[in-house]
């Protein structure tokens, strides 16, 4: 059997040394966050998933082009497959997960949070919507907010939205 019928495959690429000196193990820390994010999904084990961390110019680009906003974002999630429809047999390319890295850690430097948490946090935000997760309603954001809290606990990392509002936050996602 290969690799894929035990573990769902992600792929972290690092398009920016900025990552890596503020955070060296900052690709296995997005892995085990993604990871975490798939554990509870039927068929996680079939799922492709690739995460970019890059820097805020790539990401203000691919901002630009996919969702027509000219200024870089924290994270994207861009989806390739439909979970629901797919091929019983089949791996499926979930998509893909980009994180900015100024974004990031900028934000991180003022909800006083550790870079590798809210990396993490947003790795696992990125992956549920590859999943189908949204936030467009309070509804679904708060649906979508506990699964994030949950997956985060279960990495040992503290609740992202203890002391800072929701519509803070929403406005990065």
């Amino acid at each position: 059997m290969s690799e894929l019928a035990d573990a769902p495959s992600i792929e972290v690429a690092v398009g920016c040394d900025l990552w890596l000196g503020a955070c060296p193990d900052a690709a296995a820390i997005a892995r085990r966050a993604a990871k975490a994010a798939l554990a509870d999904a039927a068929r996680a084990e079939c799922f492709i998933v690739d995460v970019r961390l890059t820097d805020d110019a790539e990401q203000r680009r691919l901002n630009h082009r996919y969702r027509g906003k000219d200024a870089p974002t924290n994270v994207l999630s861009f989806s390739q497959g439909e979970p629901k429809t797919m091929h019983p047999d089949a791996p499926v390319l979930l998509g893909d997960v980009v994180l900015a890295f100024e974004t990031v850690s900028r934000e991180a430097a003022e909800q006083r949070k550790p870079l590798v948490n809210h990396l993490s946090h947003l790795v696992v935000h990125g992956v549920l919507h590859l999943l189908g997760c949204d936030h467009q309603n309070a509804s679904d954001a708060a649906e979508m907010e506990m699964r994030e809290i949950k997956i985060l606990a279960g990495l040992g990392m503290p609740d992202p939205y203890r002391g800072i509002m929701w519509q803070e936050t929403r406005t990065s996602f």
